[in-house]
């Protein structure tokens, strides 16, 4: 049978169907957002999987199709996830996730597959509502429905999901994602806004997604299945009390050591011993006893961590709660790249470095979205020797790609315009050393990067990863710059960026059911105290940005012509614009409003690339000075290029100022001489005179018996008086 339900949101018209495609799925919806439609798919597992985790799996498949588009590339069909998609992805899985039962452990795929978009409402806030009400109408244990919405803010209002066009204005992309009574995970960027408004736009989201959960509420009441019973995993308390007299104080002493590396040796040698002391020779399975001795480990452990933090407010390394760990910063750390910084926080460490380059080496995507490319990017690495691991290097995770696109999202709103910077910028954070927040240590040793390779940043950005520790009477501890250990067994992962002035990036995952805004008032205001604090360190190393760029770095000149003389420059069949690039070593540019960009590392090539495009593209006036080629040579002149295709005519009485009986006696084909412009006729015919440079007196001064003085190509204007007697008309070759 089939089911929908819809509603007007913000202007436009959202359904959500079931029961007409995809029948075999467990769990199965279209949604439709204005002409943006999306098929959301939900399937379990028959039986139980044997794995510590959850085994849930998130994809997004978008088609190229959607928007009316063939794919680009040899074989012209869709193949790898694009960046968008992985994106997306993640926006889906993170606010699902925490929402699934403690210890269900049946493997579950949520696929969302564009099937149409209108290129102004966005379909990935459509895959989260998508996913929610594909699981919460299936028979998979979940507790949900999840609601999504987007922010913007435009004109000190507030914005209920913006359309492309209007994010075009906006001063916000914020996405939040929710249950009916609590936030579960926001997401987005900012121009420099202030906390307050931060959290306004959060609290906006968080009602305005209401209506999403009522939709999804009405498919459940008339489509929903009954959910499977699955055996929740029982408590021993017997055998709970036999680890926890075994370990006595063993895990606090492991636990509470300031080194990374130390404490997890620690804590895995009592973990080993643990084990070893639990089994006997007469146990019948061992391998199931290490399973519920691990598992009994893991919980304690926790529960370590947690109670020392709630109730003493000490950290695992003996940090407070507000406590920044040790941060030191440097830049110019590489000597042939462009910019270069090592950011270090602890134990995490991260080297940025930032490359230069011109228009052609933008990233051209090939995805959904309007935006045919980008000329900033953000690239993060994640290599295993970073946590003293072994594993492939098989190209960038999911993760990697996700934390590289929260940084570039930080740093996009400080970036200079193309008008002001006109270069395409990339930069990659390789995370050298890890132990909690590479993302946000990425941005600052992206910002330090940047300010080293002279790129004007509008200001520096810093970054700093806040946690939360919640206990079951309403006690909390918000922390200030989490470790791996606070991010592993805390509840809330929120990562804030922004310069002096505000919030440029904000991500935040919740691993409860959702935090208070009073909560989230409260990170908002410790996070900007560690990010000010941070600023500050970064500040000692680098105080602005270098006024020059490395000498290894491209230079660019920008400048702009007259369109109707883009051809001239260009020539027949590219001749021209690939002599000047061959004679020259610079890359050239020319995009159709005449504006002419030139790259080179050599900064003598890349003016005389300027001069060559002036020549070609600056009208001939009369009075005008030019030195030239001589390119013709006849009985009565000499013929002088004054730009490619521009030549002029030289009378042999205007080659000296003296007689001269044979022009070969003064100028020799190739030759370059300086000489002034005399005469345009009405057919564009161009006369010359060198005797004018060189006496100061052009041929119609001399016939009125006046004197004028050549003065470069700014030189006056002479009178357009007659030609003496007998001289030919000067001709354009």
């Amino acid at each position: 049978m089939i089911s929908k339900f819809e509603t007007i949101w913000a202007g436009r018209k959202l359904s959500i169907e079931t029961g007409r495609i995809a029948g075999q799925a467990h769990g199965a919806v279209l949604v439709q957002y204005g002409d943006t439609v999306v098929l959301t798919t939900a399937v379990r597992a028959d039986a139980p999987s044997n794995m510590d985790f959850f085994p849930l799996t998130v994809q997004y498949e978008e088609r190229m199709y959607a928007a009316g588009k063939i794919p680009g590339g040899f074989i012209r069909r869709e193949g790898r996830p694009s960046e968008n998609a992985t994106l997306a992805a993640r926006l889906t899985d993170r606010p699902l996730r925490p929402l699934f039962p403690k210890g269900y452990k049946y493997e579950v795929q949520i696929i969302t597959t564009v099937l149409s978009t209108d290129q102004q409402n966005e379909p990935d806030l459509l895959s989260i509502i998508g996913g929610s009400a594909a699981l919460s109408i299936s028979d998979i244990p979940f507790l949900g429905p999840v609601g999504a919405a987007r922010v913007g803010y435009i004109d000190g209002e507030y914005i209920l999901n913006p359309t492309a066009d209007q994010r075009e204005e906006s001063l916000l992309d914020l996405t939040v994602a929710g249950t009916k009574d609590a936030v579960i995970m926001v997401e987005g960027s900012a121009h420099e806004l202030p906390e307050s408004v931060m959290l306004g736009a959060v609290e906006f989201g968080h009602r305005m997604l209401q209506d999403t959960i009522k939709l999804q509420e009405q498919l459940v009441a008339v489509a929903g299945k009954p959910k499977h019973h699955f055996d929740v995993p029982e408590v021993d308390e017997e055998f709970t009390a036999r680890v926890r007299e075994w370990l006595g104080d063993k895990l606090k002493e492991a636990v509470n050591n300031p080194d990374k590396v130390l404490r997890e040796e620690a804590i895995a040698e009592v973990k080993a011993n643990l084990i070893a002391a639990m089994i006997s020779d007469d146990v019948a399975d061992p391998a199931d006893l290490t399973g519920a001795v691990a598992r009994e480990f893991e919980t304690l452990l926790k529960e370590e961590v947690r109670n020392r933090i709630l109730n003493e407010g000490v950290r695992p390394d003996g940090r407070g709660p507000k406590e920044i760990r040790p941060v030191s910063a440097e830049v110019g750390l590489l000597p042939r790249t462009h910019g270069s910084a090592l950011f270090t926080r602890g134990q995490t460490q991260i080297i940025s470095v930032v490359t230069l380059g011109t228009r052609r080496e933008e990233q051209i995507l090939d995805d959904l979205g309007m935006e045919e490319s980008k000329r900033f990017m953000h690239h993060y690495n994640f290599p295993p020797y970073s946590t003293g691991e072994i594993r492939p290097l098989r190209g960038p995770s999911r993760r990697d790609i996700g934390h590289g696109a929260l940084v570039e999202r930080s740093l996009l709103p400080v970036m200079p315009s193309e008008e002001e910077f006109p270069y395409t910028v990339r930069v990659v954070s390789e995370v050298v050393s890890s132990n909690g927040s590479s993302s946000m240590g990425s941005v600052c040793g992206s910002t330090l990067a940047l300010m080293d390779a002279g790129v004007p940043i509008k200001a520096p950005v810093s970054g700093v990863a806040m946690g939360l520790v919640t206990g079951p009477d309403g006690k909390y501890v918000i922390l200030t710059d989490i470790q791996g250990i606070e991010d592993a067994l805390g509840d809330m992962d929120f990562k804030v960026a922004g310069t002096e002035k505000g919030v440029t990036g904000l991500q935040m995952d919740i691993k409860t059911t959702g935090i208070t805004f009073d909560i989230m008032r409260e990170a908002f205001e410790q996070a900007r105290e560690g990010r000010m604090y941070i600023l500050g360190k970064m500040l000692e190393a680098i105080p602005e940005v270098r006024s020059t760029l490395s000498g290894y770095a491209p230079r660019i000149l920008t400048m702009k012509i007259n369109p109707e003389k883009i051809g001239a420059v260009i020539g027949p069949g590219g001749k021209t614009i690939r002599a000047i690039t061959d004679a020259t070593g610079s890359q050239i540019d020319i995009e159709d409003d005449g504006t002419i960009l030139i790259y080179s590392t050599n900064a003598e090539g890349a003016e005389e690339a300027r001069r060559r495009i002036e020549m070609l593209t600056r009208d001939i006036e009369v009075g005008q000075v030019y030195t030239g080629k001589v390119v013709g040579i006849m009985p009565y002149g000499a013929f002088v290029e004054l730009a490619p295709g521009k030549d002029g005519l030289v009378h042999i009485s205007e080659l000296s100022d003296t007689r001269v009986n044979r022009v070969e006696d003064v100028v020799k084909l190739g030759d370059e001489i300086t000489v002034m412009v005399t005469d345009i006729d009405r057919n564009g015919k161009i006369s010359l005179s060198r005797r004018a440079v060189l006496t100061g007196e052009t041929p119609s001064s001399r016939q009125s018996g006046k004197l004028a003085v050549a003065s470069g190509s700014q030189g006056s204007k002479p009178s357009r008086g007659g030609r003496p007697s007998g001289k030919p008309r000067s001709s354009e070759r």
